[in-house]
């Protein structure tokens, strides 16, 4: 008896394994997608046009603003750690910025430029209208904005960290009230999409702040999850109206 449960466990080693399916991509596209939006947007603003990239960051746009006058903008605080707590990057590139100042306070004639650009910003600022207001003085009639913000999101870049939550109705309320036309509101990702985003970090979050290390049981339930999201998000009918990464919105501003 003993004998036939080792020469089972032999034959079931030597046995060819199914191939291991990759992971559906579901989850995975937050940052493609905002970024392949963005770029389509530059290109479509007339060459020589000035565009404010402001709270540029690392200025990942800059390469898609060269037919563009581009003045990129930040105030220069993160650095890469910040204050230890929720996500951070490491390391923070601030060099190569035009100008260093508070995004609601920048030194600036009115209607100093024909577009601004502002991507993932508003919910590192204490006060985003107030930058939104900024945006209304620096902007001439007719000029554009493209903004992009998270609907919903893990606290990083902390301290720098003060808000989640704009949706396409803080969109459509403070931007038609100062003036602006929205021409393009698009959503990025969905409820499923959301969900197997934050299935993804779970090893790493487990292993940072539960000091547990996911089981290959453990990863083969998530893999399984992750095709049942990803069935779900091709059959999605507008779960983006109750959860999705964030809104990409292209403004007008109407003439004075």
């Amino acid at each position: 008896m003993g004998g036939q449960i080792i020469v089972n466990v032999i034959l079931d080693t030597l046995a060819p394994r199914p191939p291991v399916r990759p992971r559906p991509p579901v989850g995975s596209t937050n940052e493609a997608v905002r970024t392949a939006w963005i770029e389509r947007t530059l290109q479509t603003l007339p060459a020589g046009w000035r565009i404010l990239d402001a709270g540029a960051g690392e200025q990942p746009y800059r390469r898609h603003c060269a037919h563009l006058d581009y003045v990129a903008q930040d105030v220069a605080r993160y650095d890469g750690e910040g204050d230890g707590a929720g996500l951070h990057t490491g390391q923070w590139n601030r060099a190569g910025l035009d100008i260093i100042c508070d995004i609601t306070n920048i030194p600036e004639p009115d209607a100093s430029y024909d577009a601004i650009l502002c991507t993932e910003v508003l919910e590192h600022l204490p006060n985003p209208l107030s930058a939104i207001d900024e945006f209304c003085r620096l902007l001439k009639p007719h000029g554009h904005l493209i903004v992009t913000a998270p609907f919903c999101s893990l606290t990083h870049f902390a301290p720098e960290h003060f808000a989640t939550g704009f949706s396409r109705y803080f969109y459509q309320t403070h931007l038609e009230q100062r003036g602006f036309e929205i021409v393009d509101l698009a959503y990025n990702g969905n409820y499923f999409e959301y969900i197997a985003q934050e299935i993804r970090r779970l090893s790493g979050v487990a292993s940072q702040y539960a000091a547990a290390h996911l089981s290959r049981a453990d990863r083969r339930a998530i893999d399984q999850l992750l095709a049942t999201l990803q069935r779900c998000s091709d059959a999605d009918a507008g779960s983006h109206d109750l959860l999705h990464f964030g809104c990409h919105v292209h403004a007008v501003r109407k003439a004075a």
